[in-house]
């Protein structure tokens, strides 16, 4: 059934199919019996919770950032059996992303690749959404920077975020890897990305000591960094202390493809997510894990179509998984798959 709904979703423009889809789903879950009944067939009833960075998450699975920019679909997600849910990325003011075309199927490689550029409502709307969140969902707040703020003070952009979500979040995800803002990953360098999280860490000592819960704050890596610029990471991490890592966020390569490169040459930029992300985002993961002698929380994320691609990233050292593409391709019998 949901290959026939695909089939037929696959017709529209990627952008287009993931707003009506959306909508669909948002109807369905305001009809009396219609959520239950979803919630009961897409429901792991073997799933168990899981502890996670001083944390406890309905099950392994959760959807990652960029599907829910907006915190719109957070009851249609816990419906379609998500133990947590990544909403933004989120930016201090509202922006409207790149120009469209933006979202593309790549679907002989069941890949997408996207260069939204952090479209969302702005904090301040985001915040007021989250007041009505449902409950028994974790939420995390990936957060960035605007496109307009130059590098030099993207910190104060983070530390906005930081703020204003703070009491309506369960944890922090620091994103300073999309390829989709100019200079962006620049701010993975050891300097500027230790600006941020101590900036970040020290207004949550401060929030904790005026009686606040203290929420993890991890941090989201590329899978495009070398080695050497995974173990300045690695250094970072233990420096800071920040609480965990989310590896990883999409890739600029586009090697190995089964499209056609004419096909590929002409959608441009983006980020590449999906099936052949996989290999070198559990490359990273293991690696992450191996360096950190599996002490450290690391979400696993990329390239999950299947259960045993999750059990894959929990094998290399992931405590949880969340999915983007996947979900796109596979429909929510994944998430169930998964949890």
């Amino acid at each position: 059934m949901f290959k026939i709904i695909r089939s037929i979703l696959f017709l529209l423009s990627a952008e287009k199919a993931h707003h009506v889809t959306l909508s669909l789903l948002n109807l369905a879950a305001s009809i009396p019996g219609v959520s239950q009944l979803i919630t009961a067939v897409y429901r792991n009833k073997k799933a168990q919770t899981v502890t996670f960075a001083g944390l406890q998450f309905p099950n392994k699975v959760g959807l990652a950032a960029g599907f829910d920019k907006n915190a719109k679909y957070l009851k249609v997600m816990k419906m379609l059996g998500f133990g947590h849910v990544e909403i933004g990325t989120v930016t201090p003011k509202p922006q409207a992303g790149n120009d469209k075309p933006r979202l593309f199927r790549l679907i002989k490689d069941e890949a997408i690749i996207n260069r939204m550029g952090f479209n969302n409502d702005g904090v301040a709307v985001i915040k007021e959404r989250l007041k009505n969140r449902p409950e028994g969902l974790i939420v995390g707040g990936n957060i960035g920077k605007n496109k307009v703020t130059p590098n030099e003070e993207a910190v104060n952009d983070y530390k906005i975020c930081f703020r204003e979500l703070y009491p309506f979040v369960d944890y922090f995800t620091v994103n300073v890897s999309s390829p989709n803002t100019p200079g962006l990953r620049e701010l993975q360098d050891k300097s500027p990305l230790t600006e941020i999280l101590n900036a970040l860490l020290n207004i949550r000592k401060e929030l904790v000591e005026n009686g606040a819960k203290k929420l993890p704050v991890f941090l989201k890596i590329a899978p495009d960094l070398t080695e050497a610029q995974l173990d300045d990471i690695v250094s970072l991490t233990l420096e800071t202390g920040i609480d965990g890592l989310v590896a990883t966020n999409t890739t600029i390569s586009r090697e190995g493809l089964k499209t056609e490169k004419s096909v590929v040459d002409a959608i441009g930029a983006g980020g590449l997510s999906g099936k052949p992300v996989k290999a070198k985002s559990d490359e990273v993961l293991a690696y992450l894990n191996n360096k950190f002698q599996g002490k450290m929380p690391i979400i696993g994320v990329g390239g999950i179509h299947s259960a045993s691609d999750a059990e894959n990233k929990l094998k290399n050292g992931a405590g949880l998984v969340q999915i983007y593409s996947g979900f796109i391709y596979e429909g929510p019998a994944l998430t169930k798959a998964c949890a």
